[in-house]
């Protein structure tokens, strides 16, 4: 007699994969993991799909010992990076994005997230102080004002000044990978986004329920030259995680009194959970940021013992529906406080400044899959407010030692089409921006991205877009100590083509690229030297062009794994001989990095890191000598002793001891070293 048996189940094998459309996959409307296949199975693989494939936390290892195992399983995860307004996989993305790896930061012989982007080719880290106390980061020759920091894609900028805009509040062993864009990104991120963005994403604690409470967790311990001590946790249970950090260095260097003017003292709390439900997912993080550091002769050659204090909250809500539209809102709040002190500790001799800046930002984005493609919608709602000792018009009341203030509103919509097929990408789109400050009018800014694939190992990439930035409010209003600002500055544009090359086969990939910008109404700090008493002002520029190429080859055989880059700039820019600029045209004119990674023995792992920089522009030295940018080398070293639970390390910074100047008139620390544990608690 039949019986039908209704919990009976089927292994359904899917023979061949397809991005039409119509595929089963497409329809579906997400990005879908596809588990298990053996690593044998994925090194095969990895030789006609490698540009789509990812293998989560095996890439080290495929093609080594472990590959040989028929039985050791990892999971296809093509990672989905923030390239465009609607989420594509880094396989369908139709524009470059360099992304660094968790195993890849692990591996690297840095302190902080700061010097983690130096090994990034397109990006410039002009690094006043060591582990973070100050870094302006700048993209393909912009400035630090000129790009757009994200945290798990939240815009975290500062819009008093970018100087402080990496006081990220988590600590380097928190972060999952950091994407950097590079190119215009207006379309995607909104203002500030002029020459790039970089995206910060932590990891999550998603393994536990909180049926079963499972928990893990980590602590770190380094110290190393010139007083550097540094102490980190973290623990994670169910959907929630919690990390801490506190840092301090003597320093390396006195004033000309013998007082430190280089030291560092800061810590770092985060804390981000999530919930995922049938209808809805939500992640949401707290975090703040403490530090104070000697600022050396950072804002002026005159003055050697400079003292700066900044304080950041960082508040974030995002949600997302499930189903065919998908809906994506996001809230955030952050406030900042920055103290800043030209002779440390005097404020009766010089008045010390203060800051404080809140930023309240909704964002509203939709995207939803049909038969031409997937489309995105939304707009954008911030708000960024100041009140100050000296920034902004004067307050009707005086709230303390705030006597300034200015309040300014963007609101923003964008919209993008994404047609996705088995070889070609193509996404195109604009925003609209209203900006409340100088009565700026709703401005269109378009862009266009287009990828194609060339049989198995070859992809070609070529945009267009179009970007803005608002000035800052130090732009805009800090007329103190030989500055004066124009409050009635334009926002800077640009406009951008690229065209890019990309070639991935078995353990090699290469990118290369060359890219055109053409920027007008640039802000800079300027100086005529004609006047009897000269001052520097901020001003717009007409017209900046850059002519850029890079290119990255990336390599994995057996136990080692590599790169090495190269980024070449050319700028031209209109301007009188007796003006003499702070930062425009201060672009890297040619920079290398490399890197390689060896697996000596199953427990012993070493890194070798090297950066050639060559910087255009000059400085004036405090004795009136105007000096010219060097080209300067370093090499920098780490090597790690792994265990089951714990891991021990040495790394050295700037091994050949070279004293080089990457800011005017703040030499860089010599060689530097440090030796740390770190231990699992799960």
């Amino acid at each position: 007699m039949y019986k039908p048996l209704f919990n009976q189940r089927k292994a359904l094998r899917f023979r061949q994969f397809t991005r039409k459309g119509y595929a089963l996959f497409a329809c579906l409307g997400k990005v879908v993991t596809i588990g298990v296949l053996s690593v044998a199975t994925l090194r095969a693989a990895a030789s006609t799909t490698a540009d789509d494939l990812t293998v989560a936390g095996t890439s080290s290892v495929v093609g080594d010992s472990v590959a040989s195992s028929p039985d050791k399983e990892a999971t296809l995860d093509d990672v989905e990076i923030t390239g465009s307004r609607a989420p594509l996989a880094l396989g369908q993305a139709a524009r470059m994005v360099t992304v660094l790896s968790r195993d890849e930061i692990q591996a690297a012989p840095v302190q902080s997230i700061n010097d983690l982007l130096k090994m990034a080719v397109g990006v410039d880290v002009r690094q006043r102080g060591p582990i973070g106390a100050q870094t302006d980061v700048s993209i393909r020759g912009g400035t630090q004002e000129q790009i757009t920091i994200l945290l798990n894609g939240i815009n975290i900028c500062d819009p008093q000044t970018g100087h402080n805009a990496f006081d990220l509040p988590c600590d380097i062993s928190d972060i999952e990978r950091i994407e950097v864009l590079e190119g215009p990104a207006a379309r995607v991120f909104g203002t500030s986004s002029l020459v790039g963005a970089i995206n910060v994403v932590t990891r999550r604690n998603e393994k536990g329920e909180m049926r079963n409470e499972k928990w893990e967790g980590a602590a770190r311990v380094e110290g190393g030259s010139f007083g550097y001590l540094s102490t980190a946790g973290r623990v994670g249970i169910a959907n929630h995680s919690l990390s801490a950090n506190y840092t301090r260095s003597d320093g390396y260097s006195r004033s000309k009194t013998g007082h430190l003017n280089s030291d560092y003292q800061g810590g770092k709390v985060f804390y981000q959970g999530g919930y995922n439900g049938e209808q809805v997912q939500l992640n949401w993080h707290a975090g703040l940021s403490i530090k104070g550091f000697g600022s050396n002769t950072f804002y002026s050659a005159k003055y050697d013992e400079q003292y700066e204090k900044t304080t950041k909250f960082y508040t974030a809500l995002q949600g997302e529906t499930k189903g065919w539209l998908r809906f994506r809102p996001s809230i955030y709040w952050n406030r900042s406080y920055d103290r800043f002190e030209l002779i440390r500790g005097l404020e009766d001799k010089v008045p010390f400044n203060h800051h404080r800046t809140d930023v309240f930002g909704v964002n509203l984005n939709s995207y939803f899959d049909w038969q031409l493609g997937r489309t995105a919608f939304g707009a954008e709602f911030r708000n960024e407010d100041i009140v100050s000792s000296n920034l902004g018009e004067p307050l009707q009341e005086e709230k303390g030692k705030y006597k300034y203030g200015l309040n300014r509103t963007n609101l923003s919509f964008h919209l993008e089409h994404n047609v996705l097929l088995q070889n070609f990408t193509l996404s195109a789109g604009f925003i609209a921006i209203k900006n409340t400050w100088n009565e700026m009018p709703f401005t269109l800014y378009p862009g266009i991205d287009a990828s194609y694939r060339i049989g198995n190992h070859w992809k070609v990439y070529a945009s267009y877009n179009e970007s803005l930035r608002m000035p800052s409010f130090t732009e805009l209003y800090y007329s103190v100590g030989g500055h004066k600002a124009d409050k009635y500055l334009k926002p800077e544009e640009l406009r951008a083509v690229e065209g890019g090359v990309k070639y991935s086969a078995r353990g090699l990939n290469i990118k290369a690229s060359i890219f055109h910008h053409h920027a007008r109404n640039m802000i800079d700090w300027v100086m005529d030297t004609r006047d009897a008493d000269p001052i520097w002002q901020s001003v717009n520029h007409t017209k900046v062009n850059t002519l850029g190429q890079e290119i990255t080859v990336q390599g994995s055989w057996l136990r080692v794994k590599g790169f090495l880059a190269y980024c070449h700039l050319h700028q031209s820019k209109q301007e009188a001989d007796y003006l003499q600029s702070q930062y425009s045209l201060e672009y890297l004119r040619h920079k290398v990095t490399a890197q390689l990674t060896a697996l000596l023995t199953e427990k012993l792992e070493v890194t070798m890191g090297y950066r050639y920089q060559d910087r255009m522009g000059s400085y004036t030295t405090t004795e009136g000598e105007v000096k010219s940018y060097h080209p300067y080398s370093v090499i920098d070293a780490k090597a790690t002793w792994k265990e089951d639970t714990y891991s021990i390390y040495i790394e050295g910074n700037n091994l050949t001891n070279h004293r080089y100047v990457d800011y005017g008139n703040v030499p860089q620390p010599g060689a530097w070293v440090i030796a740390g544990v770190e231990i699992a608690l799960n």
